[in-house]
């Protein structure tokens, strides 16, 4: 097997392969390729044991890229590929991970010319897929594999076109085979997280999960957007940044983990009662303000701090101890209160009354750099008496020294100059006019300001050795004492981390119970079982608009019911039916309270829709094309805990044609085991469906009308 450090494959390798030290068969070789932009990961990898290529699609991640590291964990890969050209956060990641003793991938770096999207695309369309004829052409090929792939996910694909080039360099798999002979792929799957709800692109734009906005200001139109009308929109009341980004990443990877789950919810359930109206209030005036720890301990760590600096940082810890004081008297029987109780240490208060006794923020502001209290330093209170006292000295110093003066010179003083030391100034006379007239006996001309002449005298240079540069000294010993306190805090930045991670769970938490009081909205059952219930549902967008809306009702068993299909007339509602569903049972698995008198909920594990039909111009597909590849990533990739949203499928291509797919598509779900069969919600105005028999007879299917949109679903 070749080195993919070698000259022939033009790349690089870092550390040896190996998984946990242990010697691994060549058959179950694991590479995976990466490429981090702007927050986002794109990654892919093929296992050489069943020649399977997993890809996930582009997703953020935090500047530890955290979510990498669990992929490496659940993964466990042997080869790690990237690109040569990377950002900061990718090259500290990988220093980590070379430091780790217990997993040492080995690292291969690329030239970024092999993550180009173009090249990726074209390797992608020349790999050696077996389950593929051979006789099909590339714009069939292409179609073909934009059903199994998202093409919106750039830097996925790009990442594929290096895996694919890492894979034909080391033959993995074909090493004895001739070289016209490709690395086969013979399946594609989507991986995801275990533990977090699988959803695509088109399904947060559908149900309107995130909504971005232009901003309406001329002057920030290029300096990012708003978000607009949004279940995220409506449900993001956190206080501070560090909560609206957790709430976001929440949002991005709903969890089946129960634990979580109950986690979340009993801190909801506290907060939405009404005697704890008022705690609720002083949490949420002291999160406001919790700064961004991360940016301060790294501007301490380069010694860049500023007074403001300074005072944000007590402002934040200030209120972190105010925070542990209010959460010890609650309830410590709820899980996260007792975390902050535990995680928000002494070291906290410590570090409050450490900065308050040093650092002297009045004059720091009033100066514009950090000044020190007195009684901190006594060397460093002495200079300053002598520098406060200095003035009415000068001005004796100065009387004598005028003694001593050409009697022309009418007045002249001692001045300070920071660096430069003591100096006599005098008034420029007439007569001085070339700098040769400047020469005063007994004197050294230093320069001319303003119309006075400066010069050092016997009396300044002693006053320069017994004073010494008393300005400079005591900017020194105050940044000497400024180091030993950014010192004393970083060796406690822990505790200021978890400070961080514990105030932007308690952020979101309360900002979803100020939500769910505002709008209404009730706790969920969430229980691992197959069965979705909900009582006068309601759509959580569509009611802050509507002055009228009407509660449905949804019920999904195990054994009846799982296939619902929705006929009824335009604009009756039956799209809004769907997404408010789908987006009860999104709140519900991100903990939140959902707009509902009652619902029980079963983990559900991904969310497909074919609902809006959209355009791409990354693949060139025709819109009914993009729909069909919709429509068979949930027919190929739903489970039985899946939930599927399909709206108006079928009507981008003639009637027989689409009511046929139609038709195939709903049988083939209904000829599936109960065990295997998904939630799945079906609105049409097909009604030849019904009409014609086109669908088999099972208790897995329920037909619903929707006769208007001020009336309920009728079964």
């Amino acid at each position: 097997m070749a080195a993919v450090g070698s000259p022939r494959e033009g790349g690089i390798v870092f550390g040896p392969t190996g998984l946990n030290g242990e010697e691994e068969e060549e058959s179950a070789e694991v590479l995976l390729s990466v490429l981090v932009q702007q927050g986002q990961v794109g990654l892919c990898f093929y296992d050489s044991k069943d020649s399977k290529l997993h890809y996930m699609a582009d997703t953020p991640d935090n500047h530890e890229l955290h979510l990498l590291a669990r992929v490496l964990q659940e993964v466990g890969p042997h080869v790690i590929i990237t690109s040569a050209k990377q950002e900061h956060s990718t090259t500290l990641f990988l220093q980590r991970l070379g430091s780790n003793p217990d997993y040492k991938p080995e690292v291969v770096i690329y030239p970024y010319v092999d993550f180009g999207l173009e090249v990726s695309k074209q390797r992608l369309l020349a790999a050696n897929l077996p389950f593929l004829p051979s006789s099909i052409s590339e714009r069939e090929r292409l179609s073909y594999l934009s059903s199994c792939i998202s093409f919106d996910s750039t830097l996925m694909l790009r990442a594929l076109g290096a895996l694919l080039k890492c894979l034909d360099r080391r033959r993995v798999g074909v090493e004895l085979e001739d070289h016209s002979v490709g690395v086969p792929i013979l399946q594609f799957h989507a991986y995801t997280l275990k533990g977090v709800v699988y959803i695509d692109q088109d399904t947060y734009s559908v149900l309107q999960i995130f909504k971005s906005e232009l901003h309406p200001s001329v002057y920030k139109l290029h300096s990012g957007e708003k978000e607009g009308l949004s279940l995220y929109g409506i449900l993001n009341r956190c206080r501070c940044k560090f909560g609206s980004r957790l709430l976001r990443q929440w949002f991005l990877r709903p969890t089946r983990d129960l634990a979580v789950l109950h986690r979340r919810q009993e801190v909801i359930r506290f907060f939405t009662l009404p005697q704890n109206s008022n705690c609720l209030s002083n949490l949420q005036s002291s999160l406001r303000n919790i700064r961004n720890i991360p940016t301060l301990l790294r501007r301490m760590s380069l010694s860049h701090t500023k007074v403001a600096d300074w005072q944000s940082l007590y402002k934040t810890v200030y209120s972190a101890v105010c925070i542990r004081d209010t959460v010890r008297h609650l309830p410590q029987s709820i899980q996260l209160f007792h975390d902050i109780s535990e995680g928000f240490s002494d070291d906290l208060h410590y570090i409050t009354s450490l900065i308050s006794r040093v650092v002297d923020f009045e004059s720091s502001v009033t100066e514009n750099q950090i000044t020190i209290n007195a009684n901190v330093d006594p060397a460093i209170d002495e200079k300053k008496r002598r520098m406060m006292g200095l003035s009415d000295f000068l001005t004796n110093v100065a009387r004598r020294e005028l003694e001593h003066l050409d009697a022309r010179i009418p007045s002249c003083c001692v001045i300070y100059i920071p660096l430069i030391g003591f100096l006599l100034s005098v008034p420029r006379l007439p007569s001085m006019v070339e700098k040769e007239d400047f020469v005063i006996f007994g004197l050294d001309f230093m320069f001319l300001s303003e119309e006075r002449l400066h010069y050092r005298s016997q009396r300044t240079r002693e006053l320069d050795d017994f004073f010494g540069d008393l300005h400079c000294d005591i900017r020194d010993m105050e940044t000497a004492v400024m180091t030993q306190l950014q010192n004393a805090v970083l060796e406690r930045s822990t505790s200021l981390y978890k400070v961080l991670e514990l105030s932007a769970e308690l952020d979101c938490l309360m900002a979803l119970s100020s939500a769910s009081q505002e709008y209404g909205y009730s706790s969920p059952k969430i229980a691992n079982h197959r069965k979705i219930t909900i009582t006068q549902g309601r759509h959580p967008l569509l009611e802050m608009c509507s002055p009228m809306f009407v509660a449905n009702s949804f019920q999904s068993s195990e054994s009846q019911g799982r296939v619902k299909v929705i006929t009824g007339p335009n604009s009756s509602g039956k799209s809004i039916y769907l997404k408010q569903v789908g987006l009860i049972v999104f709140m519900a698995l991100i903990g939140s309270d959902v707009p509902a008198k009652e619902a029980e909920i079963g983990l559900v594990d991904g969310f497909f829709t074919r609902m809006h039909s959209r355009e791409s111009v990354s693949v060139g597909l025709s819109t009914f094309m993009i729909d069909l590849n919709q429509m068979a990533q949930a027919l190929n990739r739903s489970t039985g805990n899946s939930l599927v949203l399909i709206d108006e499928f079928g009507k981008g291509t003639n009637t027989v044609d689409g009511l046929s797919l139609l038709a195939a598509s709903i049988s083939h779900w209904l000829r599936k085991a109960p065990a295997d069969l998904p939630h799945v919600l079906l609105a049409t105005n097909f009604h030849s469906l019904l009409q014609l028999g086109l669908l088999p007879s099972s208790d897995l299917l329920a037909l619903l009308v929707q006769t208007n949109s001020q009336s309920e679903l009728e079964e």
